[in-house]
């Protein structure tokens, strides 16, 4: 397997999973408005994204998202995108693309990583747990939606 920080070059790929990303959460495809996505948010330096390669074919992709946290005065990430494709699943994957958002945040020195994920998302919630991810305690997050 081999991990790669999102390039120009790779847009195109990248974007093929992340299309596929939002039809697995019931989207409709979209590839074109994926990749205007993906390169505004390149081309912005608003995120990081990683691909995962195996035997040279795109199998998954992870997506953070920066932010600050005013009373540590450090980075926060959010890991808002995971995905890998049916038939790269249960071969490390998702793992490996976490380790590599934990390796980077570590380098950042940042305060911490953050997600979310569904209630019923049970293989989810085991691999975060693994990794040594936790439910966070004594907050309640709010929301406002405007669609």
């Amino acid at each position: 397997m081999n991990i790669q920080l999102l390039t120009r070059e790779m847009l195109e790929e990248a974007s093929d999973l992340f299309n596929e990303y939002r039809k697995f959460y019931g989207q409709a495809s979209d590839k074109a408005g994926a990749k205007a996505f993906l390169s505004e948010r390149f081309e912005r330096g608003e995120s990081i994204v990683w691909l995962a390669y195996i035997a040279g074919e795109a199998a998954g992709f992870v997506q953070m998202y920066p932010f600050f946290s005013s009373v540590a005065m450090k980075r926060v990430y959010v890991l808002n995108d995971l995905f890998v494709m049916p038939e790269f699943r249960q071969r490390g994957v998702a793992q490996a693309l976490m380790e590599t958002c934990y390796t980077y945040c570590e380098q950042q020195q940042a305060r911490q990583i953050r997600l979310e994920t569904a209630n019923d998302n049970d293989s989810a919630q085991r691999l975060y747990e693994k990794m040594g991810m936790t439910v966070e305690q004594g907050v309640r997050h709010y929301i406002k939606n405007w669609e």
